[in-house]
């Protein structure tokens, strides 16, 4: 029998590692320990898989070793007879099978893996970050990279967030009653934050991280098999369905950004946008859509136009007005001023932008100018246009949107294109 590769044998851990980390978790009532358990169990795996080969349920396998050493543990500890009571007697026996055969709750501990990671007590930093590790199987430099933070920052904050959760005594358990809608709330945040990090990276070379888009296309549709009741879980990954089918069309060859108004639509993945279609039906059965609906109603708008011209924008304002009094926020009002100029004209666009320079939240944002700037632009306004597109240029921290800008106020000052009525844009 060929041995297996090491890299091997971590592949079969990552993608196995969650399950393993909420299985374990169960049963010591700490995630902390349960992924240390869980690496003593690919180390194991490193030391006999090459002897032995790679079982016939390799996952099985990694779980029935992490389970064992996890008994061990609790086995050593004073309070042995209270943790054995707590997980139920029952337990032990399958502990101890090496290859199990018969049904476990392993989608509900994967649910309260969710719902521990993404607690409240957390940071939202600590959330994503310990997320990505138990969840995503990303190794700390993994993480450090796709933030471009460093990797002691990152190791930092997971051995914070492990300790904040021992501290506050929080549960592993799935919440109900009325923790349930907050707590939700926090893991779907997360899980967003992730993919928008992905679809448009706050700082770097790059506008796209890939993988940091499928690690939360891939968490979205775990927890929405977990939930199937829960419309709003269906609304999220409905909306990261057909935000993510437009990736490929999102930057050219040299990874330049290329925007909405320009994108070759026959690029944009149809098969996702047939999942996001699916998703945002059973979204919508309990008769009213949340935030993450609404939006995934918006850009279902944009995944059915044929053409950019053809965009109902009307009805995406109309979206937008009903999502300002769901979710009210500045970014909400930004995107909303968007899709008014392009139903009503720049110039009912340009009021509810001036509206919000005010706005505290708003500070600092660059597509608060740059929005601004595209309306001016179309006002036939260019130096005004100009220096707003600068000024958002200054405001990124992501290279590519600044050498985008940079090429908009340049235009904008030479006037050697008119993008009038080409480019308007959804501010994210």
């Amino acid at each position: 029998m060929t041995s297996p590769a090491p890299a091997a044998v971590e592949t079969v851990f990552r993608m196995e590692s969650p399950r393993i980390i909420a299985t374990v978790a169960r049963i010591v009532r700490d995630v902390g320990i349960a992924e240390e358990i869980a690496q003593d169990a690919l180390v194991a795996a490193l030391e006999q898989w090459p002897r032995t080969g790679v079982p016939e349920r390799p996952g099985a396998w990694l779980t029935a070793a992490a389970k064992n050493r996890a008994v061990d543990l609790v086995r050593r500890r004073e309070t042995y007879e209270r943790k054995l009571a707590e997980v139920g007697r029952e337990l032990t026996e399958e502990l101890y099978d090496p290859e199990p055969s018969g049904p476990y709750d392993i989608d509900d501990d994967l649910l309260r893996l969710i719902f521990t990671a993404c607690h409240p007590v957390l940071s939202a930093e600590a959330r994503t970050a310990l997320t990505l590790r138990l969840l995503g199987g990303l190794r700390t430099d993994e993480i450090a990279r796709a933030f471009l933070v460093p990797e002691s920052t990152v190791a930092q904050r997971i051995v914070r967030a492990k300790r904040s959760l021992a501290k506050a005594g929080v549960e592993f358990e799935v919440p109900y009653g009325e923790d349930r809608a907050a707590r939700l709330g926090s893991v779907l945040e997360v899980i967003y934050l992730i993919f928008n990090e992905g679809y448009a990276a706050t700082a770097g070379d790059d506008l796209l991280r890939p993988a940091l888009c499928e690690d939360a296309l891939r968490l979205a549709r775990v927890l929405a098999g977990l939930m199937p009741k829960e419309g709003e879980v269906h609304g999220l990954a409905a909306l990261l369905e057909i935000q993510a089918s437009r990736a490929g069309a999102r930057t050219g060859p040299d990874g330049q950004p290329v925007l909405l108004a320009d994108q070759n639509r026959s690029r944009w993945d149809r098969r996702l946008i047939l999942r996001g279609f699916e998703a945002l039906g059973r979204a919508g059965e309990g008769g009213t859509y949340g935030p993450y609906a609404l939006q995934a109603a918006i850009a279902a708008c944009h995944a059915k136009a044929p053409t950019y011209e053809e965009t109902d924008w009307r009805t995406i304002a109309a979206l937008y007005g009903r999502l300002v009094v769901v979710a009210p926020s500045p970014v909400v009002e930004l995107n909303r001023a968007v899709a008014v100029s392009m139903a009503e004209g720049p110039e009912a666009g340009l009021a509810l932008v001036d509206a919000l320079a005010d706005e505290h939240a708003l500070a600092g944002y660059h597509l608060l100018p740059s929005v601004r700037g595209d309306l001016l632009e179309r006002l036939g306004r260019p130096a005004e246009a100009c220096a707003e597109f600068e000024r958002a240029a200054s405001l990124t921290r992501n290279e590519r949107e600044r050498e985008l800008l940079r090429e908009r106020a340049e235009r904008a000052r030479t006037g050697r294109e008119d993008l009038a009525g080409r480019e308007g844009r959804e501010a994210r």
